[in-house]
């Protein structure tokens, strides 16, 4: 993290001191304060330890000290500091991050220099909104002192707590790949013969290994925590990998000849279980015989040349030797094709599909939510 600090160091130095006049040459009890510099005067050597690009000693000769004749040192020394800090990156975009800054005396051990921070440890008089986070809360604690060869070293620490602002990422972000993960359950619903099943299958697969590609660039690279987000980009375009296999088994499905037989096992695996799965009910053709009004010159008429009726043919007597007939319904299951089985398989693949992005994606959005509102 990047910030821009006003640093207010306030200690006591006896040696300033001029309210005695016993103890000075000349009478300066008039005099209040006066303004010098660390050239002239001591400063505690005071560093930022978690700092990644300027590991020294807090130092401006430009920033001018207020000595009151008390012996008290004002020094208001500023600088932009560059700190580490550990990231939590599972709720990214939607994730509050925790920053802190440790401060701590360098040479002068705890017995020569004790740090504290004030009631109100931080100021925000120079705070300005930030388009990207939103300042949740700040602290500052004094913490173990430092242990370097041997010696302890005083050390105080401020925490500044920051969370990212939603709207950007949700817009940018998980709306489009929500809408995504959409577009590779609609492969299922693109007819055979289109011609454009596969090709639509890659598409969305390519587009959104790039759109992933984008995302991991933003994402800090780290192995501690891991995104949720990323996990379900990994996970839809594992099934946008599957999808391409579906597809061509599909296809293969689709154009295999009526010489091949389907095996029996199929029949009976498409029958009780895939056609539910498809919410498909079974296809089959109705024979109805519901007015014998118009039959006039036989005794008896056969009806055997309708498919599925060979073995048992309608007999139909005269009408004057019938004083009703009822309606009589044949059904008969139609015979599956390699078309219909690929037209079942598309079918249950699509609400598979369908029903795991909507799990996985509803899932993803309530922990996002639960997380943000915490």
């Amino acid at each position: 993290m990047t910030i821009l600090t006003v640093n207010n160091l306030v200690w006591d130095d006896k040696r300033l001191d001029w309210t005695n006049p016993s103890t000075t040459t000349l009478n300066y009890s008039s005099v209040n304060y006066l303004f010098s510099n660390e050239v002239y005067v001591w400063r505690p050597a005071i560093v930022i330890e978690n700092s990644v690009r300027n590991l020294g000693v807090i130092s401006d000769t430009s920033i001018p000290m207020r000595i009151v004749k008390n012996g008290q040192v004002v020094w208001n020394p500023s600088g932009v500091f560059e700190v580490s800090c550990d990231s939590d990156t599972r709720f990214y975009p939607i994730d509050t991050q925790e920053c802190t800054i440790k401060v701590s005396s360098w040479a002068y051990t705890s017995t020569e220099v004790e740090l504290f921070v004030e009631s109100d440890p931080v100021d925000f008089s120079f705070y300005s909104e930030n388009g990207e986070w939103s300042l949740i809360s700040s602290s500052g604690n004094k913490i173990s002192d430092s242990s370097r060869g041997g010696s302890s070293f005083s050390s105080v620490s401020f925490s500044i707590k920051l969370q990212r602002r939603p709207m950007f990422h949700i817009i940018n972000t998980l709306f489009p790949v929500a809408l995504l993960a959409v577009l590779i359950a609609m492969v299922f619903k693109l007819p055979v013969d289109s011609g454009e099943k596969n090709g639509f299958a890659l598409t969305v697969l390519l587009s959104y290994a790039v759109y992933l590609t984008l995302i991991s660039d933003n994402i800090p690279s780290t192995s501690v925590s891991i995104c949720y987000l990323s996990l379900y980009l990994a996970f839809i375009l594992t099934l946008g990998a599957i999808s391409v296999v579906l597809t061509i088994i599909v296809l293969r499905l689709h154009f295999k000849t009526e010489n091949t037989v389907i095996p029996k096992w199929l029949k009976t695996l498409t029958k009780t279980v895939l056609r539910k799965m498809a919410f498909m009910a079974p296809c089959r053709k109705e024979f109805k015989v519901n007015d014998i009004q118009n039959l006039s010159t036989a005794d008896i008429i056969s009806i055997d040349d309708v498919q599925g009726y060979k073995n048992d043919p309608i007999r139909v007597m005269k009408k004057e030797n019938i004083t009703s007939i009822p309606d009589t319904t044949e059904n008969a299951e139609s015979e599956l094709t390699w078309q219909e089985l690929a037209i079942i398989m598309d079918a249950v693949f699509f609400n598979i599909y369908i029903a795991l992005i909507t799990i996985t994606t509803i899932l993803l959005f309530i922990t996002f939510t639960i997380h943000y509102n915490i």
